[in-house]
């Protein structure tokens, strides 16, 4: 379950919340009780989201910024930019959601499970190469980018595409920290790094003092 509470469809008469949830989830049906979308989500995101419907309504400005016509961006590049973010920051729920999109798109399979090791993987155009290397520092870095790194860049993207790009993998690097934060959709899941217990009866080895 979401770290946050979730809005039923009763608990809220803004009018993009009731917009979405019809969109989404279908006419009437109230997503708290009857969770699912169509691309396989239980639909968290959104129910958790609706507690503030402008924050929600801002980000769905975002959804269509990303995907309007007038952008000159290419969409696979934009796509890698976001699945690559998905990846870095640990979000399955970022990083598969736009596994589909880049599938979508035409992107082959073997290109879309090179994405996590894309350095070592010859499946990558030098343009799509010098994307990865920027979203790596987009993410990773937090911005802290190389000139060399960013040098590449502008040698296949002009200017606004660059700034379409940055802006539009940030927005994904964020989403995916919301969603891990509040545990939303695939990112609802144990944290895995954990102690493991040792055997019962034995106590903590000093492996330095024990070798030395």
């Amino acid at each position: 379950m979401p770290r946050l509470q979730q809005v039923r469809r009763n608990e809220s008469d803004a009018p993009i919340v009731q917009r979405m949830y019809d969109q989404l989830f279908g006419e009437g049906v109230d997503p708290v009780d009857t969770p699912g979308t169509a691309t396989g989500t239980s639909g968290d995101w959104w129910t958790v989201f609706a507690l503030a419907p402008d924050v929600l309504e801002h980000a769905v400005h975002g959804f269509r910024l990303y995907a309007n016509p007038e952008r000159t961006l290419s969409p696979v590049l934009r796509e890698l930019g976001q699945t690559r973010a998905g990846w870095l920051r640990g979000s399955q729920f970022v990083f598969s959601q736009h596994c589909k999109s880049c599938r979508k798109l035409g992107m082959s399979e073997s290109k879309i499970a090179a994405i996590p090791a894309w350095q070592t993987s010859d499946e990558f155009s030098d343009q799509e190469r010098a994307v990865l290397a920027y979203t790596d520092a987009l993410v990773a870095d937090g911005g802290r980018v190389a000139d060399g790194v960013f040098a590449a860049l502008k040698t296949f993207l002009s200017d606004k595409e660059i700034l379409e790009f940055t802006y539009i993998t940030a927005m994904y690097d964020m989403h995916a920290v919301i969603a891990r934060a509040l545990r939303l959709e695939f990112d609802d899941r144990e944290e895995p790094i954990v102690e493991v217990a040792a055997p019962e009866g034995h106590d903590a080895t000093d492996i330095g003092a024990a070798t030395s």
